[in-house]
Parts: C-alpha cells; sequence; structure tokens
C-alpha cells in the first residue's frame, strides 16, 4: 500500500486490476485504516479514473451474493445522491411506474446518507421486511414486476470500509460505487448524476459493462430529471439536452420537489404521488423519470410515446396496485 499511496503522490493513475485487488485486500483486513483512509482521499482529491472506478466495481461484484434475474432482463432506476437537494424518492417511484407498466425491475437501494429518506427508508415506512432470500424476490419479481435488493444485505464487502467512510465524513470512491453493484446485475439502467463530469465517468462505464442506459442530469445539479431546469440524457445511441416545456410539462420549483423533514413525511409523498394525489410538479417528475426509464428499455419508443405509457400505468391505478401487492409479498 505504501507503494500504491506513494504513485498516487506523484499523480499516477491506477490500473483496474490495482484496484480490484486493493478492494479484495481490503475485505481481508490487510490494511491498516489509516492507510485506507489516505487511499480514500488521494483518489478524491484526482478524481478517480474509469479503470480505477471498474476495478473497484469488479472486486464488490466478485463478492458480492449473486441474484439471478436474467431471463427477465430487469431495469435499475437510480440516483447518485449527494445533490443535497433533499427531494422526495423520484427514483423509487419512478420504478413503481415502470413496473406498473409491464416491465421488471430490479431496485437496488439503501437507506438516505445525504437525503432525510433514501430508498430503504421509504421502502421500510411501509412495513416490508427486507430480504436476501432468491425465492422471496423472485416470487415478488414474476408477482408484481419489482424486486427490491437492499444493498447491506448483498455486498457483505462494504462493512470493510464502514468505519473509514464514517470516521472520513466526506464522499469516497464508495459513494461512486452505488450505482454500479447491483448485485443482479440488470439489463438496463437509468442513472441520475449531480454533475456533469459524473455523467461523462458513468457514460464510459456502462459503455464498458456492455448494458443498455441512460445517464440523465438536471442542469441545476439534481441527480435525476427534477423539471426545475433544462436537462440531460446521454445514452449508448445518443446524447440530448431537453427543455420540460418541450415534452409537455411545466418548470417545476424546488420546493414542490422536497421531500420534507422526516422519512414518514417522505413515504406520505411517495403514496399520494401513486395513487395519483400528489401535487402536479411531483407527479410529472415521476412521470418523467419513469418514460425515460421505459425508453431504455424500448429505445425504437418516442420519448412521448413512453410518457404516455407512464402516464397511463400512473392514471390507470397499475402503479399504486404493484405497491400493494409488492408490500403484501415482502412485509414483515
Amino acid at each position: 500500500m505504501k507503494t500504491l499511496l506513494n504513485r498516487l503522490f506523484n499523480h499516477e493513475e491506477l490500473s483496474s486490476e490495482e484496484t480490484r485487488q486493493i478492494l479484495l485486500n481490503i475485505t481481508q483486513e490487510r490494511y491498516p485504516e489509516a492507510q485506507i483512509a489516505a487511499l480514500l482521499t488521494c483518489l478524491e482529491m484526482r478524481g478517480v479514473t474509469v479503470d480505477e472506478l471498474i476495478g473497484f466495481r469488479t472486486a464488490l461484484m466478485e463478492t458480492r451474493l449473486p441474484i439471478d434475474f436474467s431471463p427477465y432482463r430487469p431495469i435499475d432506476i437510480v440516483g447518485t445522491g449527494g445533490d443535497g437537494k433533499n427531494t422526495f424518492n423520484i427514483s423509487t417511484c419512478a420504478c413503481f411506474v415502470v413496473a406498473g407498466a409491464g416491465y421488471k425491475v430490479a431496485k437496488h437501494g439503501n437507506y438516505g446518507a445525504t437525503s432525510v429518506s433514501g430508498a430503504s427508508n421509504v421502502i421500510e415506512q411501509h412495513g416490508v421486511r427486507f430480504t436476501n432470500d432468491p425465492q422471496v424476490l423472485m416470487r415478488s419479481l414474476e408477482t408484481c414486476n419489482l424486486a427490491y435488493l437492499h444493498a447491506p444485505l448483498f455486498n457483505p464487502a462494504m462493512k470493510h470500509v464502514a468505519s473509514v467512510r464514517k470516521q472520513l465524513g466526506v464522499r469516497t470512491v464508495f459513494n461512486l460505487l452505488g450505482p454500479l453493484v447491483n448485485p443482479c446485475l440488470p439489463a438496463y439502467q437509468l442513472l441520475g448524476v449531480a454533475d456533469l463530469g459524473q455523467m461523462r465517468l458513468y457514460t464510459q462505464v456502462f459503455y464498458r459493462m456492455g448494458i443498455d442506459f441512460a445517464v440523465v442530469n438536471s442542469l441545476d445539479c439534481y441527480d435525476e430529471i427534477s423539471l426545475t431546469d433544462e436537462f440531460k440524457v446521454m445514452t449508448r445511441h445518443c446524447e440530448q439536452i431537453y427543455r420540460p416545456q418541450a415534452l409537455g410539462f411545466k418548470d417545476a420549483r424546488p420546493e414542490e420537489l422536497s421531500g420534507g423533514n422526516s422519512p414518514q413525511a417522505a413515504a406520505r409523498i411517495f403514496d399520494n404521488v401513486l395513487a395519483g394525489t400528489a401535487a402536479p410538479a411531483q407527479i410529472q417528475c415521476v412521470l418523467v423519470n419513469a418514460a425515460f426509464a421505459i425508453q431504455v428499455i424500448e429505445p425504437e419508443k418516442s420519448i412521448d410515446a413512453c410518457i404516455a405509457i407512464a402516464r397511463e400505468s400512473l392514471e390507470s391505478g397499475r402503479a399504486l396496485e404493484t405497491l400493494k401487492k409488492f408490500i403484501d409479498i415482502n412485509k414483515k
């Protein structure tokens, strides 16, 4: 590790195999925490490369608890977090809209780190018991088109860096890894990022991973399509900037997307969106994210057609029915 640190001090880059081996060594507790902290600090100050990120991801996927949904080719919809906006659970809501439209969704999530309510917080508020039981998860995916994968149950290697991350108290490369380590290896992914630098990084990683994807960013630094400003979408096929009005949506105000000051408040917004009784800005924000997720799966469809599919899922009550079935299958 001292040799690697000296290379980083000299602004050298590490290979994917080197970062893979570093993480495997961390899981075997071969480094003192001070050296791990120095490594993470160096990478954060310089900025992690595509090869370095892929190496860390490879090690996490090797040490994960795998779950095989490959026959269903599911999609994951997730944001990186860290945008400091404390929005309600837009990505998780969009998952239920997409599932209600008949597409398979394997949502990978965790408790909120920078917001009041992460995906696991809002799911837990509904009395759901997290599990890594393949039979329960498969029944959930087959019955209501959605399975929820609570990250700590599938990524045991992360516990070996938990103490260092907590002591550092700042973002590290492990914040970037969260959206890349869904244990079921989804066929598709919609990822929201907070800035254009992350958009370029993740786009290159997804190309290397060989999956179909869309990376989205609101230009006012939301890690989702917030409709508070123009937003950019990058896919395997194109790169485009959209204006909310061009898609038939009104501009949203930041305060309309707030997740509140407690997980309970965030869960009420979540339920109201799926019931169709939330504020218009909240509903349209979920619809547009769901629509771009649908377009990842069916790129031949226009975005207007995908918006119509998402809207029908919500307005018909199928998205809400999906939530009810999901809770029934996964409840404590």
